[in-house]
């Protein structure tokens, strides 16, 4: 079964407004087993609507139309339904009724505009609308059935998990496809090394298709899957993420989509160890990634930003002879950094950033995207220093904290 959605109004189409409309709507269409082929968006134009519905109906047999059911002259979704099937707008009594009480329920008075919501398409039925004053319709145009609805968002979504699927699924009757999306989250590669790395994977898993997703800082390996059994598909998905584990390594820090700070969440609950971060260029983004994290209080103990030379020599111990001599961005400063805060906060492990997020700043030994990272163990201090491409601030302190986070659940997945 192939779906299209249609978001219709000026302000979609000259995007005043984000379609959050057609994202939710595909979302619920995928997981019912309804294959969404194409996504359009149209202004508030009768010749150009009319056109699209037509088209629509000559591909697909399901259609979703948002927008343009209100009470205002720039509504004209129904006239242009009516067109394209080829049938004139007529009184629809169950609707005038709905629309009679939704504001005998506000306790206002309806207006001869607010009637114009009462007229379909002939033959159509009507769609109820719990919430607000439009009710939907659905109309079968060609090939296709329509489901118009109204393009505020909470009504919408009412009205498609109350009335929309439950049709759709009784269309599909026992042929009812199972969708499932899987997603693994990885780190440390580009996106097209990451592919190269997984350019069998089609050959020896045919009946998924593998997809990828740039989500900065990090890589996200997507699985499609189709077919009429969950359980048969949820076992592909085990063969494949084992398949692309021993392919990408420790560069696939999720294999169930979790975010990195999520991950680090479960290692430290897991080894009950716990952590002190100090940052410098990263300005508190480790510390707030963390702690996003629902029960981080468990495991992380002290943060702590020092950005001035001085906070680092007052709040952490390092020597201002170390600061002096090899500079805030340097291995010296940023294991001391990491030791310090372990040592203030009695903690396992101690984490420390010092770099140049740039766009200034920077200089041909040191430049902008050059970042040290320091780990505090038990053990001792490990420092890394790392040099990114990036000119842009956000970007560059987004990869620094990522790298940071990523250089601890390493050390944690150690044997």
């Amino acid at each position: 079964m192939i779906a299209e959605i249609l978001s219709t109004g000026d302000e979609i189409r000259s995007g005043a407004l984000i379609d959050s409309n057609s994202a939710y709507i595909a979302q619920m269409l995928e997981a019912a087993g309804v294959m969404v082929q194409r996504h359009h968006s149209a202004g508030d134009d009768d010749p150009v609507l009319t056109d699209m519905i037509q088209n629509i109906s000559a591909r697909a047999d399901i259609a979703i139309v948002t927008g343009g059911l209100g009470p205002t002259s720039d509504d004209i979704t129904a006239d242009t339904a009516a067109k394209a099937g080829g049938v004139q707008l007529v009184l629809n009594p169950e609707a005038q009724i709905q629309v009679e009480r939704f504001f005998q329920r506000i306790g206002r008075t309806m207006t001869a505009s607010n009637a114009k919501q009462a007229y379909f398409p002939e033959g159509a039925g009507m769609i109820e609308n719990p919430i607000g004053s439009a009710p939907g319709f659905h109309q079968r145009i060609g090939k296709c059935l329509f489901f118009f609805l109204p393009g505020v968002p909470g009504e919408m979504r009412k009205m498609m998990k109350e009335s929309v699927l439950p049709a759709i699924r009784n269309m599909q009757g026992d042929d009812v496809q199972e969708s499932m999306i899987h997603t693994l989250s990885t780190f440390g590669l580009t996106e097209s090394a990451t592919g190269e790395k997984l350019s069998e994977f089609p050959t020896v898993f045919p009946d998924i298709k593998l997809g990828f997703r740039a989500k900065f800082p990090e890589i996200q390996v997507k699985f499609y899957l189709r077919g009429p059994d969950r359980h048969v598909l949820e076992k592909e998905i085990a063969l494949a993420t084992e398949w692309v584990k021993h392919r990408l390594g420790d560069a696939l820090f999720s294999p169930a989509g979790e975010t990195m700070e999520a991950v680090l969440g479960k290692l430290l609950t897991a080894r009950h160890n716990t952590l002190a971060i100090a940052e410098s260029c990263t300005g508190g983004l480790i510390s707030h990634l963390i702690t996003n994290v629902p029960g981080s209080s468990n495991y992380l103990l002290y943060s702590a930003v020092t950005y001035a030379n001085s906070a680092k020599i007052k709040m952490l111990g390092v020597s201002p002879d170390t600061l002096n001599q090899y500079g805030a961005v340097s291995e010296q400063t940023v294991s001391e950094m990491a030791m310090g805060v372990r040592s203030a906060a009695g903690s396992d492990y101690g984490l420390a950033t010092s770099g140049i997020a740039g766009p200034d700043g920077g200089s041909e030994d040191k430049p902008v995207g050059t970042v040290w990272i320091g780990l505090a163990t038990s053990t001792g201090v490990m420092s890394r220093r790392f040099v990114f491409r990036f000119k842009n601030r956000d970007y560059n302190k987004q990869i620094f904290a990522m790298t940071a986070m990523d250089m601890l659940r390493r050390e944690l997945i150690k044997p």
